[in-house]
């Protein structure tokens, strides 16, 4: 498992990643994001900004990068920053599939920004492409936002393809999202190929907002798997003014921003491996990497724990933010 080389680095923010939805393509659903990216939201001015963060986040002690197929160019800006970087070998690197990116660097488009795929098809393509790009850095391969009624819970032909990517060395995961993501979750612990459990890694939302997955992330943590977290601020909900008062008042306690103690609430869990950071901006990777440093007392995680909404309104909700 690629995850051995997080467990023995002695950095306490080597278990925050960063991910790269928010700045390999110019359109997402992070609140504030208007301000975020550069007046320019070009391919090139893109680019830069991806490379800036990911130097930032190496140096700050970050070592797992989470990229997709349907994040723009993620996967080449982050190529493009591996192949610069070619002495840097204790990272953890992985993508996604599943989703194809379709909206031809546009931030507003009048159809979906991606289209789901869990076909063999999708896969073989897709994992050429990933594979071109990433080549041997490739470390963990993801099937991207799997739900109960995902045909790639039940292909045995798809289990069998992924079952060879997890003999060629790469580690074989999943991602889960919406309403029902604990029944994802649970079947996909329940999926073997010649009897050796599939999916060694699983990543899911869960912050402040949103913590019906937990059961069964602790579950997953209990089989074995890595648990990445996603999400963790709630695509900005959890950050800044758009913080509810709750948060911002056990911000100002600690003295850090609502975003370090929003990740914060999520690193403290035993069954968290990895938390991610969508930082667009060094500043605000900075602010995040400071839930390393957070120390949230009895009463604070009390008050913090009233901010729970039910699963459907949350979902609904988070489907309700614009691109931007």
């Amino acid at each position: 498992m690629p995850f051995a080389r997080l467990a023995a680095a002695t950095t306490p923010t080597a278990h925050i990643g960063f991910g790269l939805a928010a700045v390999g393509r110019p359109g997402y659903i992070t609140l504030g994001r208007d301000a975020d990216l550069p007046p320019s939201r070009s391919v090139e001015a893109l680019r830069e900004r991806t490379l800036e963060l990911l130097d930032a986040a190496y140096a700050s002690g970050v070592r797992y990068f989470d990229a997709a197929r349907s994040y723009g160019r993620s996967e080449e800006f982050l190529a493009d920053w591996l192949h610069a970087r070619p002495d840097i070998r204790d990272v953890v690197v992985g993508s996604k599939w599943g989703y194809t990116y379709t909206a031809a660097w546009h931030t507003q488009v009048d159809g979906p920004h991606e289209v789901k795929d869990h076909s063999v098809a999708a896969y073989v393509r897709q994992r050429e492409e990933s594979a071109e790009l990433l080549g041997d850095r490739l470390d963990l391969y993801q099937i991207h936002s799997v739900t109960p009624e995902s045909p790639a819970l039940g292909d045995k032909e798809l289990h069998a393809r992924l079952a060879e990517l997890a003999a060629e060395g790469v580690t074989v995961g999943l991602s889960v999202s919406g309403p029902e993501q604990p029944a994802a979750i649970r079947a996909a612990l329940a999926v073997t190929v010649d009897g050796e459990p599939l999916f060694r890694t699983v990543q899911a939302t869960y912050n402040a907002l949103e913590t019906s997955a937990e059961p069964a992330l602790a579950e997953a943590h209990d089989a074995g798997l890595t648990v990445l977290v996603k999400e963790g601020m709630a695509n900005g909900r959890l950050a800044g003014e758009h913080a509810p008062a709750a948060l911002r008042e056990v911000a100002d306690a600690t003295g850090l921003g609502c975003d370090a103690v929003a990740l914060a609430l999520v690193l403290r869990k035993p069954w968290a491996g990895v938390v991610l950071s969508g930082a667009a901006t060094p500043v605000q990777l900075v602010s995040n990497l400071h839930a390393a440093a957070v120390d949230l007392d009895a009463e604070q995680l009390e008050r913090l724990a009233g901010l729970v909404e039910e699963p459907a309104a949350y979902w609904e909700r988070r489907g309700q933010l614009p691109w931007s």
